[in-house]
């Protein structure tokens, strides 16, 4: 479930800043240069031998630079490592290797890098693991929340320029399931071989991105041996939205079954609160995770005051928002008792009419220190460089500190570590992939929680864990709540469950929820 403010992540965060680096060659006007010289070349009675030479210098416009300077990936490398964890070293495995798109013709139309990490056993179950965006690589599941290294980052205080020392992470996974981590194509090192505009068709739109995602998935598990294994799928925020699409396309069209998913701040349904005017669930999303900040700050949020907190949004407030000024006695209570919750300026409280957007609670939260909350965790600021603006201007606090460090730690693993030596741009959140992603389509505003019902329908033995962080204003864990309540119980009811912890979009940048998200997906595992 995710709410209006969800989009931010798409538009404001995302396509704002590309507005700043400038105007760039619509795939429109693209297509019609080449087009034009593919006339003038036809009119010289060589059409077929030009423009394979025209084709190689076609300008890719998601950043490969021209097709005919594209390097070779490297061949896979991979390298021994280890860590202490529990008391004792584990022992494994860390490699980089690559796999081919390919299209129907079997003509390669993208190369897919993946990051895994191995442990030599029998019947060792594997995990596959996304992150979203549109145009965010896996480095943010990888370095921050499951593999054997962790980077501290995306906390208050976090510096964009401290060093990026990499730790043993007590939060890991590894040591129960080997771990596969994809870059989608535009994202880290993964990359397309076409066009911008066949690029756009042929992996930045719903269907599409599914369709090769999961046959990556497919080839891994054939190139490495590994159909007999039980498996496993994390996606976080658009990876969630991938997630359910995923293991459905997965089970009905490649035939391969997924044991089970975790959903991390998911993105399910786009277009849930579309009509704020008339329905509640744009501000029954908002309040619950404000509420929590708030808590938090006071240093009174525990899963009981959150259990209220609950309640309340989907009993009274809910209803006091339906009835609307009928009940004006009903609507200046509950405007009473949202100030309370939230600890925000009455007057701000009143004049928003107890409806909390996410931008303006943002901007006002920390107005008086002169900083910004993050859409991520509002908990997480930075200065405003832009205070007098009417809307914000400055890049998520978040997002603004975490890309740097991040990727420093990440090719620094890859090119000195693993030894995989490659000429190219690392993407860890690709404005190109986000500026090109179809938003418009059918599909997209469809969710994916039709796939998700089914998948689990499907088989009864299925497993999916929902997990957010109560400050998350971008992914509100409100929304999967409601979702998973509007579900039919399929059999065992616990199958499909949903978990908070303390913290944001991001809540694994905090130790204690990052070890709390792996003892409850161990114990998903264990069911198996």
């Amino acid at each position: 479930m995710q709410p209006r403010e969800c989009q931010r992540e798409f538009y404001a965060m995302y396509l704002k800043p590309m507005r700043v680096l400038g105007t760039r060659m619509d795939a429109g006007r693209l297509v019609a240069a080449v087009m034009g010289f593919w006339f003038l070349l036809s009119a010289s009675g060589s059409v077929e031998a030009q423009a394979d030479k025209a084709s190689e210098k076609v300008q890719d416009k998601t950043g490969a630079s021209e097709k005919s300077t594209l390097l070779p990936l490297p061949a896979d490398a991979h390298v021994a490592q280890s860590m202490q964890f529990d008391g004792k070293a584990l022992h494994y495995t860390a490699a980089v290797s690559s796999l081919p798109v390919r299209d129907a013709d079997g003509k390669i139309t993208g190369e897919v890098v993946l990051t895994a990490y191995t442990i030599d056993g029998e019947n060792r179950p594997v995990t596959f693991a996304m992150n979203g965006g549109p145009g965010a690589s896996s480095v943010y599941l990888n370095l921050g929340a499951i593999g054997p290294k962790h980077l501290r980052a995306g906390n208050e205080g976090d510096s964009p320029s401290d060093p990026a020392v990499l730790t043993d992470n007590p939060g890991t996974w590894l040591d129960f399931t080997d771990l596969v981590f994809i870059d989608p194509v535009g994202t880290g090192f993964s990359r397309a071989k076409v066009s911008e505009a066949d690029a756009k068709k042929d992996f930045y739109s719903t269907d599409a991105d599914i369709q090769y995602l999961s046959r990556i998935i497919y080839d891994w598990l054939v190139k490495n041996d590994r159909l007999g294994s039980k498996k496993y799928l994390i996606g976080e925020s658009y990876g969630g939205f991938r997630g359910p699409r995923v293991t459905h396309y997965l089970q009905s069209q490649l035939g391969v079954a997924l044991n089970g998913v975790v959903l991390v701040s998911p993105y399910l349904n786009p277009t849930v609160e579309e009509d704020g005017d008339l329905s509640p669930l744009p501000w029954m999303m908002t309040l619950p995770s404000i509420t929590a900040a708030h808590l938090e700050r006071e240093k009174k949020l525990t899963p009981e005051a959150m259990a209220d907190v609950i309640a309340y949004t989907r009993g009274d407030y809910a209803t006091t928002l339906l009835k609307g000024r009928s009940d004006a006695a009903g609507e200046k209570k509950m405007i009473e008792h949202v100030t309370e919750l939230t600890g925000l300026d009455a007057t701000f409280v009143k004049f928003s009419g107890g409806r909390l957007k996410t931008g303006a609670y943002l901007r006002e939260v920390f107005r008086e220190e002169g900083k910004l909350g993050s859409v991520y965790d509002s908990n997480v600021t930075s200065f405003d460089p832009f205070p007098f603006a009417p809307e914000q201007r400055a890049n998520d606090p978040i997002l603004a500190s975490i890309v740097a460090p991040l990727t420093t730690a990440m090719v620094d693993f890859v090119t000195r570590t693993v030894g995989w030596k490659v000429d190219a741009r690392y993407n860890a959140l690709s404005y190109d992939v986000n500026r090109l992603w179809d938003r418009n389509s059918d599909e997209l505003r469809k969710g994916s929680v039709p796939q998700l019902r089914e998948a689990v329908a499907a088989d009864p033995k299925l497993r999916v864990l929902i997990v957010h962080g109560w400050n998350d204003l971008s992914c509100p864990f409100m929304g999967s709540i409601l979702t998973v309540d509007q579900m039919p119980v399929m059999g065992d009811a616990t199958r499909v469950a949903v978990h908070e912890y303390p913290g944001g979009h991001m809540f694994y940048t905090r130790p204690e929820s990052r070890t709390a998200l792996r003892n409850d997906v161990k114990d998903m595992y264990g069911k198996h």
